[in-house]
């Protein structure tokens, strides 16, 4: 992608920091809703998604909570709480309604160039996983966001639904699995660059890559001076925001505490890396036709569930097995070795070793994952693909993760899991921490940004914002008439099953 940083303009409405899919998602918001915001966006890469973004780097998992078992926890009573699940799928299907008037308007040409239709399922072995997924799917079958879920103990079924992990797969074992046609397989990368080159083709649009902002400093009223230098020859470049945007990923802790705003006190974070098994044979690739989902190890978070996932990316499918977690000190999958130990000062260090103290399973967990060989990747791997070769499988690493660490008053500190806007100095600056569901729910992530930050702007936008999300200010899970409208509307223009 081409960056345009010629531009001499030393202040801007708004800054965006980073170049995945977050930025890219706020700017096309704010662009539908005030045209004449002059907007700048630096990105430390030489392209945008790179990191998380870039197809290759995530799972691709249209996260609704569809097949994450991780979303439905079991309650002491056993019952399955289905909250969470409830959350994540209303989120997403505020990023449908998005993506689908940008489809609608013409400002994307085809859903396919980002959006595939995948069947998303649940599959589990063994008399208590079984009963447990019986569970889930008798609470989630008739709420109207998971409507279309089916469930099966048969064998013969089960390989109509997933035919490379039934294939050989030895007899006498209990299994089940359930199936929902309305699952999607999203290239985060082809998305986030469509929207940059919304952003591009309109003026008060600059595009900075190879550009890393090192300090971020309030300027006095509610403004910001943002220091940034030229990866390629150094120059250094020193530009005033109105509103700052921090969306690098790993990297917006870093900068949100070079920030100074209060609400960044206390607030750490942990890097996980990740690893994932990819194929690319497609004797092998054509007879799996699904994103499944089983249950995480006991000790392991719950971005590290395994699934064995079809991808399409650039119109060529894969399939891809993980992830294998790891560690690492890194913020970001091309940051330093020196981002962890950087990021602990005073008044986040009581908190991080609260984690470490807490989560001894977690870290006896990434051990193992660390120090795993190839051959117990390939017999995770077997779990779901009985048939697999390793010569049909190459390692590929995932993007980074950095958990959110927080304070907290009755254990000193706790390991956060999932995304976290942190916003301050009177709403003129935000971050967005954590990782998964993360991209999937960009759009209402982005909302709320707007919500906080721009409260005043609100009533005067409200029209724009419901032409692009309908259901805004609506909770699709109460309100069956509007969710049936809204799964229908987005379906048929974005051209999924279910």
């Amino acid at each position: 992608m081409t960056s345009n940083p010629s531009s001499s303009a030393s202040t801007y409405d708004v800054v965006l920091i980073g170049g995945g899919i977050m930025s890219a998602t706020l700017g096309a918001l704010l662009r539908q809703l005030e045209p004449n915001l002059s907007i700048a966006l630096f990105g430390r890469l030489d392209d945008v998604a790179l990191e998380s973004s870039n197809a290759w780097n995530n799972a691709g998992t249209g996260h609704s909570a569809l097949c994450e078992l991780n979303y439905t926890p079991l309650r002491p009573d056993g019952n399955v709480d289905i909250s969470k699940a409830v959350a994540v799928n209303e989120a997403f299907q505020i990023s449908r309604q998005f993506w689908s008037y940008l489809v609608e308007t013409g400002q994307i040409a085809s859903p396919r160039d980002f959006l595939n239709p995948i069947a998303h399922m649940s599959f589990v072995w063994g008399p208590e996983n079984v009963d447990f997924l019986r569970r889930r799917h008798a609470a989630l079958q008739d709420h109207p966001l998971f409507e279309g879920m089916s469930f099966s103990t048969d064998e013969a079924q089960l390989a109509q639904w997933m035919p490379l992990v039934m294939q050989d797969r030895a007899p006498g074992q209990p299994l089940a699995a359930t199936w929902h046609p309305a699952g999607t397989d999203v290239n985060f990368g082809a998305l986030t660059r469509r929207l940059i080159q919304l952003l591009q083709g309109k003026p008060g649009f600059e595009l900075n890559l190879a550009h890393e902002v090192e300090d971020l400093k309030p300027a006095g009223n509610n403004e910001w001076d943002v220091s940034v230098r030229a990866m390629h020859g150094g120059a250094e470049r020193k530009v005033r925001a109105k509103f700052v945007f921090i969306g690098a990923g790993g990297g917006a802790l870093p900068l949100l505490q070079k920030s100074g705003i209060p609400e960044a006190h206390g607030i750490g974070g942990f890097p996980v890396s990740g690893q994932f098994l990819r194929c690319t044979n497609p004797d092998v690739v054509a007879r799996h036709h699904a994103k499944v989902y089983g249950k995480a190890s006991v000790g392991a978070p719950p971005m590290s569930v395994p699934h064995l996932d079809t991808r399409v990316i650039d119109g060529q499918r894969g399939l891809l097995f993980g992830p294998y977690a790891g560690f690492s000190t890194k913020f970001l999958k091309s940051g330093s070795w020196l981002d962890l130990p950087r990021s602990i000062r005073m008044d986040n260090i009581g908190a991080m070793m609260a984690v470490a103290r807490d989560n001894m399973a977690l870290t006896k967990y990434l051990i193992q994952q660390v120090l795993q060989s190839n051959e117990d990747r390939m017999k995770a791997l077997r779990d779901f693909v009985p048939t697999a070769r390793k010569e049909d499988w190459e390692l590929i690493t995932a993007g980074q993760r950095v958990q959110v660490i927080k304070k907290d008053a009755t254990r000193g500190g706790v390991l956060q899991f999932g995304t976290e806007v942190v916003t301050g100095a009177g709403g003129s600056v935000a971050a967005l921490l954590g990782a998964s569901p993360g991209a999937s729910t960009a759009a209402p992530i982005m909302l709320t940004v707007l919500q906080r930050c721009f409260a005043s702007r609100m009533p005067q936008w409200d029209a724009r914002l419901r032409e692009s999300v309908p259901s805004f200010g609506t909770r699709l899970g109460q309100d069956a008439q509007m969710c049936a409208q809204v799964r229908e509307r987005t379906r048929k223009v974005l051209q999924l099953q279910g």
